[in-house]
């Protein structure tokens, strides 16, 4: 079994380099690949300097959002399964065999990490984004038909086949509700299991705002009514 990890970044020179270590040190044969989406605080100097046979390292020339950069992340996955990992702390490497697990019995298609299930410890940040990610959640659930308890979760793995069968078209944070109204309709086999996870604040780098959450919506409508 190999993995793939794929790790879009854009101005994290402070994590980077922490994430990437913790990611090789999970206990997999794995390739990580790391799109860096137009950086300009030193993260792309950063990676051009890493030369490790586990990491390929690709270079927007202009920043493009969150979605293109998974977009050309995916396309050089050569992995049995592919997993998201963000590149600040916030989600831990250690979830992986949970993400996993699923995938490597057979019985899922799709493994969501939910920071809203489960006992792991988890930070405690920011009311009202809990109180939007839940209400996106529940909108995407509305029109898909899913169950789900966390949407908007970085932590997504997938078999590799059924994530070559679409095509993503969010550049930015759209890709969430875009992936899970495409998957839905792939009539996928989508788990959840719980995660830790360590939010970060605005001053710590945190990029998500209120408008991505009005194209959240744009996109839960899009791709549940209107989009294959």
């Amino acid at each position: 079994m190999k993995l793939s990890i794929i790790i879009p970044v854009y101005n994290e020179a402070e994590t980077i380099t922490m994430v990437i270590d913790s990611v090789l040190a999970t206990p997999f044969d794995k390739e990580i690949i790391v799109v860096d989406d137009g950086s300009t605080d030193g993260t792309r100097r950063i990676l051009e300097k890493l030369h490790h046979p586990q990491v390929n390292c690709l270079f927007h020339q202009r920043n493009q959002g969150k979605g293109a950069a998974l977009r050309s992340g995916f396309k050089e996955a050569t992995g049995d399964f592919v997993i998201i990992q963000d590149a600040d702390l916030e989600y831990d490497p250690s979830d992986y065999p949970k993400l996993l697990k699923p995938l490597i019995d057979g019985r899922a298609d799709v493994v969501y990490g939910s920071r809203f299930i489960g006992g792991d410890e988890h930070r405690a940040l920011f009311f009202w984004h809990m109180v939007g990610n839940r209400l996106l959640t529940l909108c995407s659930n509305m029109f898909s038909n899913l169950n789900l308890t966390d949407m908007e979760s970085c932590y997504k793995a997938f078999r590799r086949e059924i994530l070559q069968k679409v095509t993503i078209e969010e550049n930015r944070f759209g890709f969430e509700p875009e992936i899970t109204a495409k998957m839905a309709k792939l009539k996928a086999r989508i788990f959840e299991v719980g995660i830790s996870y360590s939010g970060r604040t605005y001053s710590e780098g945190k990029k998500i705002g209120w408008k991505d959450g009005i194209s959240a919506l744009r996109c839960i409508i899009k791709y549940n009514l209107f989009k294959g």
